[in-house]
């Protein structure tokens, strides 16, 4: 017999938000939770995303609205005070608007290492139930995706869906597809489910997160005069290493023969080249390594090397901030050596 949704605390609708970067299957994750609210647990249900002109790396944004059957919804607005919210990388915790809105009772589930409970965490109300699950180490070893793992996290975690009918729809959704991967899928979202971990004692704050507004900054009244930049050099305090998903180009030194053909190829220039002399006294240019603040993970440097130099590795804890090789020294000082 089919379970009828409970909506807690007499609330209109039940609302998700998953905070997401391109890549990492936010979306395709919200269409199966969706779905199998919907087809396989008795609820009407939305489900929609927004994310920029390029998805692959930048931010994205999921939402799933539910209600029971017998409450149609009407609204199609972003979800502003979400009932629990998904972070799929943990560096998104550093940025307010990633916590905003979500309730005194709500829950937060975040993808992250072992041991990783970022500052961010202390803007979440005192009340806010925190889970974190390793899904890129589970994803990397069942040969599936985070989004699987996530999914299986929040599948255990709220008592408005059932574990099962979020497994079955997406395990539908992969089937006819690949055997392996649906299988390989179910394993994840298995481990998701069951390996995961109760933060406590984490958030400082009374009451709901204050909701940051969605209403554009300028308009036609208020937009700066054309051909100004309104923060000149905004760039050199930029951080992209949050668009990589688990893994980074490495420099092997002693192979590199400083062709600088990784260099013509990197859209985000984060290679870091020193001028030097030799022995005749003639200029040379030498590749030091790579600002990872600066690096989304293309690794188009990797496919162009031609010595092998540059390698695709996982990026474990901490191992980013290990090689790295600032590109503006200052900001880095400024920073205490961390991502500026």
């Amino acid at each position: 017999m089919t379970r009828e949704v409970s909506i807690p605390n007499g609330a209109e609708f039940f609302e998700i938000r998953f905070e997401s970067i391109g890549g990492l299957g936010a979306h395709v994750a919200g269409k199966i939770v969706a779905s199998a609210a919907v087809l396989r647990m008795n609820m009407n249900g939305s489900h929609f995303s927004s994310y920029g002109s390029e998805k692959k790396g930048s931010v994205v944004r999921s939402f799933i609205r539910l209600a029971p059957a017998d409450k149609a919804i009407r609204t199609s607005a972003p979800i502003e005070e979400p009932d629990v919210i998904v972070v799929f990388h943990s560096g998104l915790l550093a940025h307010p608007a990633t916590l905003s809105g979500l309730k005194a009772n709500g829950t937060l589930i975040y993808a992250g290492h072992e041991g990783d409970v970022p500052v961010g965490l202390s803007l979440l109300p005192k009340t806010a139930k925190v889970i974190r699950v390793d899904a890129q180490k589970i994803a990397f070893e069942e040969s599936s995706r985070e989004n699987a793992v996530l999914i299986g996290t929040l599948a255990e975690a709220v008592p408005t869906l059932r574990r099962q009918a979020v497994l079955d729809a997406l395990t539908a959704t992969f089937a006819s597809k690949s055997k392996k991967i649906a299988m390989a899928n179910e394993r994840a979202f298995t481990r998701g489910a069951d390996e995961v971990e109760i933060i406590k004692n984490m958030g400082k704050l009374d009451g709901n997160v204050p909701t940051m507004s969605s209403n554009p900054v300028w308009g036609y009244r208020t937009a700066p005069i054309g051909g100004v930049l309104p923060t000149p050099g905004n760039t050199a305090h930029n951080d992209l290493h949050t668009s990589r998903t688990g893994w980074m180009p490495v420099l092997d030194r002693d192979k590199c023969i400083d062709c600088g053909m990784c260099d013509m190829v990197c859209p985000d220039l984060c290679l870091v080249w020193s001028t030097h002399t030799d022995e005749d006294g003639k200029p040379l240019v030498k590749l030091d390594g790579i600002d990872y603040q600066y690096c989304k993970g293309c690794m188009r440097c990797v496919e162009t090397c031609s010595t092998s130099a540059m390698t695709r590795e996982a990026e474990l804890p901490g191992k980013a901030d290990e090689l790295r090789v600032p590109l503006f020294t200052e900001l880095t000082a400024a920073a205490g050596g961390k991502h500026a």
